[in-house]
């Protein structure tokens, strides 16, 4: 299992994470599961353009807005970011052909941050 270092800098936002999960896969065939052991992250599958990321982080701020009241923010005011995560699921897996990906024209593996900056891990095993 290979272990990928993501390190966020705002409090929500996304991170292609494409290359580094390619990087790291040792098979010429196989399944890419693709995990993060956070409960305020998410894995995603989807493009990578600028003006969608920012659509999708808005929007899923509209669907469920911070410090709304939650009675998990009494503990630390971020139960925004667990419901966010809960929705988006925090893995995926992707059939890997000639050592690489088997990924659609536009298609890329997004890290999701809902409660950042830090520092996270995300696990990469080829079945």
């Amino acid at each position: 299992m290979e272990v990928i270092e993501v390190k966020t800098g705002r409090r929500e936002e996304i991170v292609d994470i494409t290359s580094m999960v390619e990087n790291s896969l040792n098979v010429e065939e196989g399944l890419a599961l693709i995990y993060s052991p956070h409960t305020t992250t998410s894995i995603i599958i989807n493009e990578a353009e600028s003006g969608l990321l920012e659509d999708i982080i808005s929007q899923i701020g509209k669907l469920v807005p911070y410090r709304a009241g939650y009675r998990h923010d009494r503990i630390d005011s971020n139960a925004d970011a667990h419901i966010k995560a809960s929705i988006f699921g925090n893995s995926a897996v992707v059939p890997v052909k000639n050592g690489r990906l088997v990924l659609g024209t536009w298609q890329r593996i997004l890290f999701v941050e809902f409660d950042g900056p830090r520092n996270r891990k995300v696990f990469v095993k080829v079945i």
